[in-house]
């Protein structure tokens, strides 16, 4: 058994780890982590029919020459050999050590490999290599004699694929690798290819070499940003610039991968040069680092190109050397040499010339003209150059100003002794970064909320900002060329670029396993947390734990936040949570994830809510849990009316607790969940899944044999088709189901029901029939016996019983009754504070102030409404409020106002299924369409409304269509007329039939003004 924190050692009776002072405690795989990472597998071409006829001694000679040389090119490029397949390999690059480049290094492995092979000098030993990158599942498998270091995952077959489809002595890679090293190697598209085992067929790219670009001209041809800021440190270097008349001077620029290292130092370079510096540069090479010299070649390369360039100065750099030293320059440079004095150096000998020929030849042209020195990630320098590069830094030369660039991690060992000035780079300020944002984005206000996420989101680390602009554009979520970008539609996450996946994998890989088993379980517990949860959880003691947070708070991993209430930390941004949390196994995860649920429900004084605990509930996959919290956090939400968060919660909630095993208690709860979240559903607007709610419940119910549970399910079936399907539908179940509640002798359903079928009636135009009914429902409502069914409150549904009573008074005419109610209903609605019922409120409100022919009233209280519906995501009022409001608009005489908001009205009605919201917006937007002179338009949309209306049964709205239909007609003709007088005629004798007598009484006045005009023609 092994230390969970630092994988020593411990004994079977040990409660401690000896060496670092753990609690001993399991760990599911320790070994096992998620990473990503490129994937290479190759293997000889036809190597059955190589060896069919050999023996077994004779075969593996004639395979082995290409397995060395696979072994040797993956060796070379950083790669790990995970699996040998007898005539093939399987290796992988960015693991167990992660690596940024992993897919350049595993594309320039493929190259030598095919190369390697080549070589032997085998015409029968052919290979071909595919590439993927991808998530996999790395671990260590230990045998009795070896550790492998294995992968898991998709991603390695995708890469056998590709493998297979390949030609012979190519290399064929995915679009994923492709992407994260085109710049470094040169592809040709192949087009989309079918792999076996994928569906789809995939694009397949091929590799046609290394491309002679630098690391710096692949990210400066990248780069879509302005330079902005780092005034601080140019200053640093102006400085340092204008003292090198005296004395050589060098700079260090250190920080992190995107940091913008490279950009800051070519930036300042070419101010140099314009005020008529030499530029000397050279980068090393992750990929060069086995290659001996290979950065001092680049940097000799560099100082004759500038020379060549150089049209005062024709001689040769080397010609002033002594001929041992030309000869160390050649030997850089792989130029031949046939000179018996350097065959007989030594190999410390030849190293000293090469050391003293380099600087020779720096401080001659240091002598000539004002010289910087640049030389570019250090990280990934090559021994032999080291060694010359810390000389060079070192010369005490004047006008030579040597910048240096490097991550922290490869800081060299001599910067010390040529006392160089180290400058620590920094993430850039919010102001900065937004400047950076608005060169891309573009100037527009529009995307401010998108700006400021994208700077909590990356930290201000200008790579993370680019890219993570650049991965929003190409997956369509931002359109528009670069400098003018626009939303198409919000974004949820802004997610991890796989371009910087592995940049931030290795910040994590330089810490040690203890700090980063403290981290993953920091990361579990989300953006923030604080040292007390954090010190349960860990068990680690106390010195150890502070030690390791120092760690990771200097690393600029987990901060620690000020604060007065507790002590707080936070990831420095939300990328390295969730790369770290991402780099746990499953098993791994849930175990963390159960132990803070365990902490979190222990802790008394704790202010995390049912929200934090189903979150770790759900992620611990413990479903009871995940259940209890998911209801707990729905009912928190629809307190506050916060509909469309409730839904989210009562779906975990409904779908964790069918993960647990059936038994009848389960489906009793299963039914009553979907009871409970029949209110979030229908009040965000989502009507057809409350409908699907109801049905749901009613099929489990019968199931169970639960004639209570089904009654309830039946009724929450019938408020649903008030909204979703037609009058007649509504009504037939509506009156089923007030019987069987009213049998059943449980109130708060039949106070349910009887508020549903009132409903119901009132819009199938039986208005009277609707009073009595919502007027049995109110009576069940107060009094100390009032009672509601799950998901509501007897104070709440009763204000939906005034409001729908004081609704159908004003239809009929009876205002009276009709403000009585009112004033109840916006009792209620002070009293309780909710949203959800102040907009019920303020929707009656509005009919009244409508009855009572003050439109402008009627406009201030919908209006505020509006407003509030909109703001907590009440979208089942929003089309009712907008219908109504844009009928106040059009009374005041506001008619391109009316048509505005009858036509959201409209949209909004249909996108929720809002039928009879869809008719009475469209009768009143046919009527805002005729006053701004579309009159053929207005008498279609009228027409339209009429025949559907009487089709589904919906009276009322019938008779409005017809009356609408009749003001919008003009008395042009004798058929016209005609076609008037029968549209009201119509109209009121719906309207005297249902009880709509203003409707009625206005029909009628126009009736008899029409026929006041002329004779009756039938």
């Amino acid at each position: 058994m092994h230390c969970f924190a630092c994988q020593s050692a411990i004994g079977p009776g040990d409660s401690w780890c000896s060496k670092c002072g753990a609690a001993v405690r399991e760990r599911v795989e320790p070994d096992s982590e998620r990473r990503f990472v490129t994937i290479l597998r190759a293997d000889v071409v036809d190597s059955t029919g190589l060896v069919a006829e050999l023996e077994p001694e004779a075969a593996v000679s004639r395979l082995e020459p290409a397995l060395a040389a696979m072994r040797g090119a993956v060796r070379q490029f950083g790669g790990i050999v995970s699996k040998e397949l007898g005539d093939g390999l399987a290796a992988v690059f960015g693991a167990p050590i992660a690596d940024d480049n992993h897919a350049p290094l595993a594309c320039h492995a493929a190259i030598e490999l095919v190369r390697r092979v080549g070589s032997l000098g085998d015409p029968g030993l052919q290979v071909r290599v595919g590439l993927h990158s991808g998530h996999v599942v790395a671990y260590m498998v230990a045998s009795e004699f070896s550790k492998v270091y294995e992968i898991g995952g998709a991603a390695q077959h995708l890469a056998a694929r590709l493998e297979a489809a390949a030609e012979a002595n190519q290399v064929y890679v995915s679009e994923a690798c492709q992407k994260l090293a085109d710049g470094h190697v040169r592809f040709e598209f192949l087009g989309r290819k079918t792999l076996r085992g994928f569906g789809e067929p995939m694009p397949v790219y091929r590799v046609m070499g290394a491309s002679d670009l630098s690391s710096w001209r692949v990210r400066r041809a990248r780069s879509v940003s302005r330079f902005v800021d780092r005034t601080t440190e140019r200053a640093l270097l102006w400085r340092a610039a204008e003292r090198v008349s005296a004395s050589r001077q060098t700079v260090l620029l250190m920080g992190d991968a995107g940091i913008g290292k490279s950009r800051l130092a070519h930036e300042f370079a070419q101010d140099l040069r314009a005020s008529g510096w030499r530029l000397i540069d050279a980068e090393c090479s992750p990929n060069l680092q086995g290659a001996p010299y290979s950065a001092l070649k680049r940097l000799l390369l560099s100082i004759f190109e500038s020379a060549a360039r150089d049209q005062a100065r024709a001689d040769d750099p080397r010609g002033a050397l002594p001929a041992v030293q030309q000869r160390a320059i050649d030997a850089v440079l792989d130029l031949p040499i046939s000179d018996p004095q350097w065959d007989e150096l030594e190999p410390h000998a030849r190293g000293r010339a090469i050391s003293d020929a380099s600087c020779a030849i720096v401080e001659s042209i240091a002598r000539r003209q004002r010289t910087i020195l640049l030389i570019e990630d250090l990280h990934w320098i090559d021994r032999a150059s080291d060694a010359v590069m810390a000389t060079l830094s070192a010369l005490q030369c004047p006008d030579l100003l040597v910048l240096l660039t490097t991550r922290p991690n490869g800081m060299p060992v001599w910067i010390a002794r040529c006392h160089a000035e180290i400058v620590a780079m920094r993430p850039l300020d919010d102001d900065s970064g937004l400047a950076m944002l608005a060169e891309m984005l573009g100037p527009a206000t529009t995307n401010a909320d998108l700006k400021n996420r994208i700077i909590s989101h990356t930290a201000n680390v200008p790579l993370f900002i680019e890219e993570v602009c650049r991965s929003l554009k190409d997956s369509g979520m931002l359109l528009g060329q670069w400098g003018d970008l626009s939303l198409a539609r919000p974004v949820e996450e802004l997610g991890i670029p796989t371009s910087i996946q592995g940049v931030i994998a290795a910040r994590l890989d330089r810490v040690s396993r203890q700090e980063r088993s403290l981290l993953q379980i920091a990361a579990a517990f989300g953006p923030r947390t604080n040292q007390a949860l954090l010190r349960k959880i860990a068990a680690l003691p106390e010195g150890v734990l502070q030690d390791c947070l120092t760690a990771l708070d200097r690393a600029e991993l987990l901060v620690r936040i000020d604060s007065e209430l507790e002590d707080s930390l936070e990831f420095r941004h939300e990328m390295v949570r969730q790369v770290t949390y991402d780099s746990m196994v499953e098993k791994v995860r849930e175990s963390i994830h159960a132990s803070i649920l365990a902490a979190l429900e222990d802790d008394e004084a704790s202010n995390d809510g049912p929200d934090a605990l189903c979150y770790h509930a759900t992620r611990a996959k413990d479903w009871q849990k995940a259940f209890h919290h998911g209801r707990s956090a729905a009912r928190k939400c629809l307190v506050r009316s916060a509909y469309a968060d409730a839904v989210d919660y009562f779906e975990i909630a409904m779908g964790s607790l069918d993960k647990t095993p059936v038994t009848q208690a389960r489906e009793a709860d299963a039914i009553d969940l979907r009871m409970e979240a029949r209110l979030a559903f229908a009040g965000s607007g989502r009507v057809a899944e409350a409908l699907d709610l109801g049905r749901e419940a009613e099929r489990r119910a019968d199931a169970i044999d639960d004639i209570g549970r089904k009654i309830a399910a039946m009724t929450v079936r019938a408020g649903a088709q008030n909204f979703y399907g037609t009058p007649v539908e509504a009504v037939a179940i509506g009156e089923e189901v007030v019987r069987l509640a009213e049998s059943s002798g449980n109130p708060g359903w039949r106070n349910l029901a009887q508020y549903g079928l009132g409903q119901a009636y009132f819009l199938c135009g039986r208005y009277q029939s609707a009073e009595k009914m919502l007027a049995a429902a109110r009576a069940g409502l107060v009094g100390s016996a009032s009672s509601a069914p799950i998901g509501t409150t007897p104070r709440s549904l009763l204000l939906l019983c005034c409001m729908m009573n004081g609704i159908t008074h004003t239809v009929m005419g009876e205002l009276d009754a009709a403000e009585q109610l009112q004033q109840q209903a916006a009792a209620i609605a002070e009293e309780t504070g909710r949203p959800y019922d102040r907009v019920a409120a303020a929707y009656s409100g509005g009919w009244l102030m409508l009855g009572r022919g003050d439109p402008a009233a009627a406009a201030a209280i919908l209006e505020d409404g509006f407003v509030l519906a909109q703001k907590h995501g009440i979208r089942l009022f929003v089309p009712v409020l907008a219908c109504h409001l844009g009928m106040a608009y059009l009374e005041q005489g506001l008619f391109d106002r009316a048509r505005g908001m009858l036509t959201e009205a409209r949209e909004e009605a249909k996108a929720v299924g809002y039928t009879s919201a869809v008719l009475r917006s469209s009768i009143y937007l046919a009527l805002a369409t005729c006053r701004l002179g579309d009159v053929r338009a207005a008498q279609n949309m009228l027409r339209e409304a009429r025949n559907t209306a009487r089709q589904q049964g919906f009276s009322g709205l019938e008779a409005e269509a017809l009356f609408g239909e009749a003001v919008v007609t003009p008395i042009s003709s004798t058929e016209s007329r005609a076609a008037i007088l029968t549209a009201l005629r119509a109209a009121i004798a719906i309207a005297s039939e249902s009880g709509a007598l203003p409707l009625q009484r206005k029909a009628e006045a126009m009736l008899t003004e029409v026929l006041a005009q002329g004779s009756e023609l039938i």
